[in-house]
């Protein structure tokens, strides 16, 4: 399923643009069936094994079990392929999915922009379990703050004070 691209970048309040990707293992990973168990930390970054991108997913999974346990689950997205993913998932233990998006029609669909339009954008998004985009948080130049917003809004979804 291919979502339909976006001049602008999806805004709080919106549905979230539903696809489907090839993970790390090769196989198929839908957002309406992540949804149905939790909400969903979709983050989108430029590359695997790049020095922001180690730095953002090294964050996501020393505090990926605070985000499971406050009712979410990460899911990363680049377009980087599904070989690429599966070795840094590997190389730095990520418990999550990565999820490849060559073409970037799901980065597009989410009206992520590229950074001095040559960089794919570092953009996290917090969607509820109706599918409901909750949080948007850009920056190409803090990847830890990512995951400081995203449990700050994970937690205010689910109720936790963790």
């Amino acid at each position: 399923m291919t979502p339909a691209p976006r001049t602008s970048q999806v805004n709080v309040g919106e549905a979230a643009p539903d696809f489907t990707l090839i993970d790390q293992g090769g196989r198929s990973v839908t957002l309406r069936e992540l949804l149905r168990e939790r909400c969903v930390v979709l983050y989108f970054y430029p590359k695997d094994d790049t020095p922001g991108c180690t730095v953002e997913a090294c964050s996501f999974r020393d505090q990926y079990e605070v985000l499971r346990d406050a009712g979410a689950e990460v899911v990363g997205v680049s377009s980087d392929d599904q070989r690429a993913h599966e070795a840094f998932v590997a190389k730095y233990n990520l418990p999550f999915v990565l999820l490849s998006d060559p073409g970037g029609s799901v980065r597009a669909a989410y009206g992520v922009k590229r950074t001095f339009g040559i960089i794919d954008g570092r953009v996290t998004f917090v969607i509820d379990r109706a599918g409901v985009v909750r949080h948007a948080f850009s920056s190409q130049v803090r990847p830890k703050k990512h995951v400081e917003e995203a449990l700050r809004i994970v937690r205010s979804i689910s109720g936790s004070a963790r």
